[in-house]
């Protein structure tokens, strides 16, 4: 069954749309679901300008943030100047590993709490708590991600 191109490009783009409402860049949140719903195994920056219809200076700078990000790898393709770029089947996976964004987070309020100085304070509370919910979700993802593969790989059985 051949895939129906204009309703992928759609998902493609209301996908994308739901991420950047979320607070993801849009460009990078257009390339990382071009990625995800190609056919191929990759694609080019020529590719990806091409069926995203806008410039190679837009995708340099938004496969540069997602491989920040651990989310895609750049790969060369051999005879070839051009890199492809691609979105690897553990994705989540490298992308929680490679973010130290709830530690930061934990470490930012635990400083806000040595700021407000006094134990009372509404403020302390809710700086307490907010270090204490981004210690456990970072002690908890390597859990989460570890089930998930279990979850996953009896899926495709």
């Amino acid at each position: 069954m051949a895939a129906d191109e204009t309703a992928l490009a759609e998902v493609m783009e209301h996908s994308a749309a739901v991420l950047t409402a979320a607070g993801f860049p849009k460009m990078p949140a257009r390339v990382l679901m071009a990625l995800t719903v190609t056919e191929s195994a990759g694609l080019t920056a020529a590719e990806l300008a091409e069926r995203l219809e806008v410039s190679p200076a837009a995708i340099s700078g938004a496969v540069r943030y997602l491989q920040t990000l651990g989310i895609i790898r750049r790969l060369s393709q051999t005879g070839s100047r051009r890199d492809r770029y691609e979105l690897p089947s553990d994705w989540y996976s490298l992308m929680v590993r490679n973010s130290p964004i709830y530690g930061v987070l934990a470490d930012q309020a635990e400083a806000g709490l040595a700021a407000v100085g006094d134990p009372a304070s509404p403020a302390t509370e809710r700086l307490r708590d907010m270090a204490g919910f981004y210690r456990f979700i970072q002690g908890r993802l390597p859990e989460m991600i570890a089930e998930w593969e279990l979850v996953r790989t009896s899926r495709e059985r």
